[in-house]
């Protein structure tokens, strides 16, 4: 890990792919890899989620940790694993080439082994504060899914819970232990 080092999403969004990193208040964050059980995770949701997004046409889903600026001066730019915009908050002009201007209407947060639970809390706080309507915080060795939105308490899902948003995609719902491998 990098010592802590100020810049902004410009200079962040130049480093490339070469380094997997977010910028917390203008300081350089550098993450691990997540590992496999992280990215089968994803995958499973996603793969759900976007069948529904295009098949209602809602919007756009976005993978692989893409970059939502959420602050400036300084600059905040986080990257959920998992991400949804509402067809009516896309630009005109198409999906941004760089990081997308503001908060996901949805983000989904896939708890890594290195995760700390103030990393992931932090993540939470900084989305909600952005104006995200809702988070998914989906852990692997719990199987569960916690559910933030701004204002309420987080509502913790197990296994035999149904995970749904309707009032951003009416009628998706998966049984949280659809998101698990046996």
């Amino acid at each position: 890990m990098r010592a802590c080092t100020r810049m902004t999403a410009e200079q962040l969004f130049h480093l490339g792919e070469e380094v997997s990193a977010e910028l917390v208040r203008g300081e350089f964050r550098e993450m691990a890899p997540p590992g496999a059980e992280h990215g089968a995770v994803v995958a499973r949701l996603a793969w759900r989620l976007v069948q529904y997004v295009e098949d209602k046409d809602l919007g756009v889903v976005l993978v692989g940790d893409v970059g939502f600026q959420l602050a400036s001066d300084p600059d905040t730019v986080r990257g959920p694993d998992l991400a949804f915009v509402r067809k009516d908050r896309i630009p005109a002009d198409g999906i941004p080439r760089g990081y997308w201007p503001g908060a996901p209407d949805l983000a989904v947060e896939v708890v890594s082994p290195s995760d700390r639970y103030e990393d992931v809390e932090e993540r939470v706080a900084d989305y909600l504060s952005a104006g995200t309507r809702v988070v998914w915080v989906v852990s692997p060795a719990r199987r569960t899914v916690t559910v933030h939105r701004p204002g309420t308490p987080p509502a913790l899902l197990s296994a035999s819970d149904v995970l749904e948003a309707e009032d951003l995609l009416p009628g998706f719902c998966v049984r949280v232990s659809e998101l698990f491998l046996s």
